[in-house]
């Protein structure tokens, strides 16, 4: 893989994609990559800001937590 330098020019859309076609396969993949990266980071972002939007919830204790995941464990034996 070649190291380049960060660069600046202006480009559109079709421009960009036309560039991104013509690259090799593990390149695009690479592309790929680096985009659904940017949009996770998105998501995960914006879920934790709704997370933290919530009024917190401390209605159940630890004792009920570890119940039923005991409860939830003893279901998966049987069946």
């Amino acid at each position: 893989m070649m190291a380049t330098g960060m660069i600046s020019i202006p480009i559109t859309l079709e421009q960009l994609i036309t560039a991104v076609q013509q690259l090799q396969p593990d390149e695009r993949a690479q592309v790929a990559r680096a985009l659904v990266e940017v949009g996770l980071r998105s998501d995960l972002t914006a879920l934790i800001q709704e997370l933290y939007a919530q009024p917190p919830v401390d209605d159940i204790t630890d004792d009920e937590i570890m119940a039923e995941i005991k409860a939830v464990r003893q279901q998966s034996q049987q069946a």
